[in-house]
């Protein structure tokens, strides 16, 4: 019976790779969620950066012992090395399990700062698939990220929960005149500038002669936001965590609870005409639509949905006028 899931995995591994890739490479898409819980029995998500494999174990009651855990690993991912022609010493494998135990032969999680340059639509990015549970590189925001650029020529444009400063590259890239990227952690602030500088847009942590104005502000976004000058910025990008209770923060963060305030205060900064992006991944999200002081809300979920993502997105995107 094992053996038969196996080889129906691999089944739906070569159809899903074969369709996908072909987009990719149609696309010039080097970074990509090829595979994401398809099949009940192989909870895996499985992403391609590059020529590296990024595959995260969702969790679950299994019912296996440790020993039979480890060799349904073992048989999986040497489906993917067969079937996507990855390098078993490219795999980086998460293995979320309540207790620790053998890993197996491929096992990367915790090999210390294993970083990577990738492209995407011309940029470049770090990531590192071995350190964090997240790559650096949140995939499925990359239609986003370019309709970002699109509007952002000599515009003055705020990057809110910026983690490793996607968007303000993509800002930067657009011809921003003036980008401010905030994030409560400095590890991702230090991170999107390593982001600014391996394209050129930072040298010697300064922009070039005549370049825009760059901030990286390290703050709780919440009441950072009540410190905004008036009618500031022409675009304004919120990617909010669901949850957040860090140590560094007066108060914690609920984004149902408290999306209304934060929508609010910052369309108190941006200008009259310019654009409010607003995305949650928290699935039962309801946006308070009366309660917010907008001219116009269009869900944009549908519309910035990448095509490895398309019946798969657990996210809701907005775009918010003023």
């Amino acid at each position: 019976m094992i053996d038969e899931k196996i080889i129906m995995f691999r089944h739906r591994l070569e159809k899903v790779y074969r369709h996908l890739g072909r987009q990719a490479r149609r696309m010039g898409i080097s970074c990509y969620r090829i595979y994401d819980h398809d099949l009940l029995e192989f909870p895996f998500c499985i992403e391609l950066y590059g020529n590296k494999l990024y595959v995260a174990e969702y969790k679950r009651r299994h019912g296996m012992t440790t020993q039979e855990h480890d060799d349904w690993i073992e048989k999986s991912l040497g489906i993917m090395i067969e079937v996507l022609g990855v390098a078993k010493e490219n795999i980086f494998l998460k293995l979320r399990r309540q207790k620790p135990g053998r890993m197996g032969q491929y096992q990367k999680y915790g090999e210390v700062q294993h970083e990577f340059v990738v492209e995407e639509n011309g940029l470049k990015f770090m990531v590192n698939l071995s350190d964090y549970l997240d790559t650096g590189l949140f995939l499925d925001h990359r239609v986003t990220r370019q309709m970002v650029r699109d509007q952002s020529a000599g515009k003055k444009v705020l990057n809110l929960f910026a983690y490793t400063g996607s968007f303000s590259v993509y800002a930067m890239a657009g011809g921003a005149k003036e980008i401010v990227t905030v994030d409560l952690s400095k590890t991702y602030l230090s991170w999107a500038e390593k982001n600014f500088l391996i394209n050129g847009f930072l040298i010697n942590n300064s922009p070039p002669a005549g370049g825009a104005k760059v901030e990286f502000i390290h703050a709780d976004v919440k009441p950072y936001l009540k410190t905004l000058p008036a009618a500031y910025f022409d675009l304004i990008i919120m990617d909010s965590p669901t949850f957040s209770n860090s140590k560094r923060m007066d108060d914690f963060l609920d984004i149902q609870r408290d999306h209304v305030e934060l929508i609010n205060d910052g369309l108190n900064g941006l200008k009259k005409g310019g654009t409010f992006y607003f995305s949650t991944n928290y699935k039962k999200f309801i946006l308070d639509k009366n309660k917010i002081t907008a001219s116009t809300i269009n869900d944009i979920t549908k519309t910035t949905t990448p095509f490895d993502f398309e019946g798969k997105l657990f996210r809701y995107c907005y775009t918010i006028m003023k």
